[in-house]
């Protein structure tokens, strides 16, 4: 008899549909074909303990798998449901007649329970859209699962469930998500403020127009200036998910198996800070199975880099096409996946090797020389792509001492949500761009435009600091979020002069 259930295989961040064809006749013999890799083979195993634990009939007879399409990789442990109940249904054991309406993926213990499996929301997507009636899968996943509306989701706990939902012994409830109401009443638990931060005012500026335009920044000071409090501090500030950034992200990071067994809904953007001995593989992405890396869990939320020049250089170069494109290819010899990376660039570092370079109280113990050779370990391609350099200097007692609060997270972040909506609103008919740093060369000339002063400043900046076309393009991309910072139509000299401002790094003599 012959039997056809259905799985889903994850390439890149989308699914696609694999068909199971099962077929028993006389013989003794087991056949699994379709290019599954060792972890599908092992199946076999698995699934004759589960049946056996549960007191399933195990056919006697010669078994014939056929995983289609035969020329896609089946990768994983998370066959073994479908596997499992194809082969029972074409033994007569389960009636098949509801069978093919349903997609079905899951790994088996030997005791036959469930184990929770990745990259379940693409695959709920992909079975949506292929109109099929609903999605079984292990319990731990259904919430996650559930996000999808119009496909009835069965989170289920071992394999007798399944069998007993399909023989009509059993009514499965589905699991229900509230998607919107869950999502919108996620979306302001912080544990860190803006407010706990003291002084440092013209660095706080600095972030909020790098939040206001998606630019990438670099924060250059002495140890304990406040770096890292701070750059923890960014998501704070930064705009609510959409619902479309909210499942783009949670897709990735599902591919990725980072979401907790009670996620449906990633609520806050995420906050990625990898350690310096991180590998370039780990950053981008890629392996011998290809796997979401950091620039792709961070798609839509902040990057970190906290003690940039300690990262090894090779680490630091791959990030250079990610950033410009704001996305990854990983090409292997048969396959080739993109993942999204458009993330929010923040990098801190300590002027010198001692950390005390520029500092107004302690003395720079550093030889001549090592400061720019610390600095050099940065490319200055990489540097060019950061859009704003600021420089910390330590938070003196007074500020430390004070005991008024400072401005919440809140309060800024409504402004930087109204700057948003100005981009959201000239960019609306530009498909693929949502803020300033975003933007092309083609689409500076039409919308950052200086006048005859801001080009006179622009230009004494670019002589003055030996700069190269593409910080004349980040000088203005971040002078146009300072103009819609202040609700201006046009980009004014005093927008171009700040935005030159924070170019720290290109200053003549910086490191000495």
């Amino acid at each position: 008899m012959l039997v056809k259930t259905y799985g889903a295989a994850v390439h890149g961040i989308d699914a696609t549909i694999v068909t199971i064809e099962v077929n028993v006749s006389q013989g003794i013999q087991f056949f699994l074909v379709g290019l599954p890799d060792n972890a599908v083979k092992e199946s076999h195993k698995r699934i004759i303990s589960a049946l056996q634990h549960n007191n399933l009939k195990i056919p006697r007879m010669q078994v014939v798998i056929n995983m289609a399409p035969a020329d896609i990789r089946k990768e994983g442990s998370a066959y073994d449901l479908p596997l499992a109940i194809g082969i029972m249904g074409a033994n007569a054991t389960i009636k098949a007649d509801e069978i093919d309406k349903y997609v079905i993926m899951g790994e088996l213990s030997l005791d036959g329970s469930l184990k929770p499996i990745k990259g379940v929301l693409p695959i709920a997507i992909k079975a949506r859209k292929e109109g099929f009636k609903g999605f079984i899968l292990p319990k731990e996943n259904s919430r996650e699962a559930a996000v999808v509306d119009d496909l009835e989701i069965y989170g289920v706990e071992n394999i007798q469930q399944v069998v007993d939902f399909f023989n009509g012994d059993l009514a499965l409830e589905p699991t229900i998500v509230n998607t919107r109401e869950e999502f919108f009443s996620n979306t302001d638990h912080f544990l860190v403020d803006f407010a706990d931060v003291k002084g440092q005012e013209s660095v706080k500026r600095a972030l909020e127009v790098a939040a206001s335009g998606g630019h990438n920044i670099i924060m250059v000071g002495p140890p304990g200036a406040g770096k890292s409090m701070m750059a923890k501090c960014i998501p704070t500030i930064l705009p609510p998910f959409s619902l479309h950034e909210a499942l783009e992200t949670t897709k990735i990071h599902s591919v990725a198996g980072k979401l907790s067994g009670n996620t449906s809904l990633m609520s806050e953007r995420p906050f990625r800070s990898p350690h310096h001995t991180i590998s370039d593989v780990a950053l981008v992405g890629g392996g011998s199975f290809p796997q979401p890396g950091e620039i792709s869990l961070a798609h839509n939320g902040v990057l970190f880099l906290d003690e940039l020049p300690e990262f090894k250089r090779t680490v630091l170069e791959v990030m250079r096409q990610p950033l410009e494109d704001r996305k990854i290819s990983i090409s292997r010899s048969k396959s080739s996946v993109e993942y999204p990376a458009s993330f929010m660039l923040v990098a801190s570092m300590n002027p010198c090797p001692c950390g005390y370079y520029n500092h107004p109280d302690k003395e720079c113990v550093c030889a001549p020389g090592q400061v720019q050779k610390y600095l050099s370990r940065i490319s200055g391609p990489l540097l060019d792509r950061i859009d704003i350099h600021i420089e910390i200097v330590p938070v003196p007692f007074e500020k430390l001492a004070e005991t008024h609060e400072a401005e919440k997270s809140f309060v800024i972040r409504e402004r930087i949500i109204k700057a948003r909506l100005i981009q959201e609103k000239r960019f609306n008919d530009e498909e693929g761009i949502y803020c300033n740093a975003q933007m092309s060369s083609k689409m500076l000339r039409k919308y950052a435009c200086p006048d005859e002063a801001g080009s006179a400043i622009l230009k004494s900046a670019m002589q003055r600091l030996n700069l190269s076309a593409r910080a004349y393009d980040r000088i203005l991309k971040v002078s146009r979020t300072i103009a819609d910072m202040d609700g201006s139509e046009n980009v004014l000299p005093e927008h171009i002069a700040e935005a030159v401002n924070y170019r720290n790094l290109d200053r003549e003599g910086w490191a000495g």
